[in-house]
């Protein structure tokens, strides 16, 4: 349910709700936010505490009756009237005040590929609940594609893969359509979980919920690959003693945890190329896969699907913010529609 181009441009305002993180797009003021997606709620009296940076850091360090929720999850709104609270917020009085001006307030929302029904009236409720009256969907792919400048509109191939918390999309685009896609069910998060879950049974220590970025940073460079670091120390918990303990961590053992996850996403994009048309995957063969997403920076992941492909394999500019500045680019007018009737009629 992609909206066009016309309709994108009477928007005032676009959002990309992710799992991670939240974005605003403001026409004519650009990226007004950029938050994490986590809001910090008192139990007891139902008051919002924190949203965005300052809630994510309460993640896992606060008293029983304060619980940092997260309304989205997978890129679908789980909690639309939490979802609505904290994108008030995050916006601020000032720019709330500038928008509930306009006589029609129109936005626009990234969805992903395959989202039911349910998902896409979730995300349509949350901002309409913020006092917008019109709200197009755009999907996430084609607005990710848009915001990392490829010829989308152009009858030639491009293949985008969204490196989301929750889900990996994999599509290839020609025409300003999809062409086939496929959403993985395996994100940064994954990855995640999986380098805790090696700690925990081969080193016994349980990592902070915060450390596990650190711990890839660690690897960052050349860390997902055999010239990297041979070991990093990591800081963490006893599981039997419960007390603070650190250790030497084995990369290539790292690196082999996580294989797993990846190994699905490569899984995910044969199935896209396999149902793709042979003369679209003749174009792929010499422009390779686009990488946006906040999980795209994952050291060492490009270099892994080059090798596994035999592909070119790039990463966006800005691969985090790729999605909400396709938006802002269509909402601003940035973006012309192939003409398919140059000749006239």
């Amino acid at each position: 349910m992609t909206a066009s181009l016309e309709q994108l441009r009477r928007c005032h305002f676009a959002v990309d709700l992710g799992a991670a993180r939240t974005r605003v797009y403001v026409k004519g003021a650009g990226l007004v936010v950029d938050q994490p997606s986590a809001a910090a709620v008192n139990t007891r009296t139902g008051a919002l505490i924190a949203v965005g940076e300052l809630a994510e850091k309460m993640t896992g360090r606060t008293p029983h009756y304060i619980r940092v929720v997260r309304p989205v999850s997978g890129g679908t709104v789980v909690d639309i009237e939490m979802a609505q609270r904290m994108l008030r917020h995050l916006l601020g009085d000032k720019m709330r005040r500038a928008l509930r001006r306009k006589p029609i307030l129109r936005a626009a929302a990234c969805t992903p590929h395959d989202a039911d029904p349910l998902a896409q009236r979730a995300a349509i409720e949350t901002l309409v609940g913020l006092g917008a009256r019109k709200v197009e969907l755009v999907d996430t792919l084609i607005a990710a594609a848009v915001g990392c400048g490829l010829p989308v509109e152009q009858p030639e191939a491009t293949m985008i893969m969204v490196c989301g918390a929750a889900a990996t999309q994999v599509a290839v685009l020609s025409l300003g359509s999809i062409v086939t896609a496929e959403r993985i069910p395996v994100g940064g998060e994954a990855v995640d979980q999986a380098i805790v879950q090696h700690l925990r049974h081969e080193h016994e220590l349980m990592l902070p919920s915060q450390s596990v970025r650190p711990l890839q940073l660690a690897l960052s460079g050349n860390g997902l690959t055999p010239q990297g670091p041979a070991s990093t120390e990591i800081h963490g918990r006893d599981v039997a003693t419960g007390l603070a303990r650190s250790v030497q961590v084995d990369t290539a053992a790292v690196r082999d945890a996580i294989q797993t996850p990846l190994t699905a996403i490569l899984d995910g994009i044969g199935k896209v190329l396999r149902a793709c048309p042979p003369d679209l995957v003749a174009d792929l063969a010499d422009r390779g896969i686009m990488m946006v997403g906040g999980s795209a920076l994952l050291p060492g992941l490009d270099q892994m699907l080059r090798q596994a492909t035999g592909m070119p394999v790039h990463i966006a500019e800005r691969p985090d913010v790729c999605a909400v500045q396709g938006l802002g680019a269509m909402l601003e007018g940035r973006i012309a529609p192939l003409a398919l009737d140059p000749l006239g009629s």
